[in-house]
Formats: structure tokens, C-alpha cells, sequence
């Protein structure tokens, strides 16, 4: 006798929820909690998981400027940004983007991380990144408690 196969369902977008994840950056190595933070807004770890759909979850990171580095990247580490005109490329340190604005830290790192195409900008919406603890999401979190 011959059994049916069993087909695998794809995902619908109807069928996707959207949950709440915060992450505490303090003291942890900048690249190894920013990969954790590209999953999560990729939905990776939802067995409905389907990449070409916004499957992840809306990403709370605090304490931004407190995330760690290893080796001399404090020092060594640049931020550029080019204009497209002749003397147009204007670099920043990290220590000196950490004075600033510590949240773009998080947000390069994550995006570097993000798939290269039009979803990219669908997921980045839904990254919240704060340079200290507080932020105006709490109720999300207390929620679950």
C-alpha cells in the first residue's frame, strides 16, 4: 500500500506572533550578544521560522554603553561614513561613538548581522536599543511575570 506523504505547511504571515525579548548588554562581548540579537529578530528559534517572512520578535536592548569589547577595539575600532565626494569619509573611534551616541554601538553591529535585503529594514524597526536601564517598554515585560 502506498501511505500518503506528509507535506510540510508553510508559514503564513497571519499565523506569525510578534513577542517581546529584552536584552541586558552589561559587561558582555559586543559581537557574541549581537548575534543572539539577529536571531531573535530573524525568528530563528520559532519552528514556524521562514526567511522570507518577518517571523522574529520586538528586541529591547539596555545598557549600551556598557557593552564589552576584547583586544584594543576601545582604541582601534572605526565608524565610517562616506559622503561620495572627495574628502567626504568622516571616522569615528568607538570610544568616542560610546561618548555620543552608545546605541548605534548595538544598532551597526545588528544590522552588519541582519540579511542584506529588503527585510532588513522591516526588522530593524522592531530593535529598541538604550544607552541605560530604563525604557518605556516595561509593561511588556512585567506582563509575562
Amino acid at each position: 500500500m502506498n501511505t500518503p506523504k506528509k507535506l510540510t505547511r508553510a508559514t503564513k504571515a497571519s499565523e506569525i506572533k510578534h513577542g517581546w525579548r529584552l536584552f541586558d548588554v552589561k559587561g558582555k562581548v559586543l559581537g557574541r550578544i549581537t548575534s543572539d540579537i539577529a536571531q531573535a529578530l530573524m525568528g530563528k528559534s520559532k519552528p514556524y521560522y521562514t526567511k522570507t517572512l518577518d517571523c522574529g520578535d520586538y528586541v529591547v536592548v539596555v545598557n549600551a554603553k556598557e557593552v564589552a569589547v576584547t583586544g584594543k577595539k576601545e582604541a582601534d575600532k572605526m565608524y565610517g561614513n562616506f559622503s561620495g565626494f572627495p574628502g567626504g569619509l568622516k571616522e569615528k573611534a568607538l570610544w568616542q561613538i560610546r561618548a555620543e551616541k552608545p546605541s548605534l554601538i548595538i544598532t551597526h553591529a545588528v544590522k552588519g548581522m541582519l540579511p542584506k535585503n529588503k527585510l532588513r529594514d522591516r526588522l530593524m524597526t522592531r530593535l529598541y536599543v538604550y544607552a541605560d536601564e530604563t525604557h518605556p517598554y516595561i509593561e511588556k515585560f512585567e506582563a509575562k511575570k
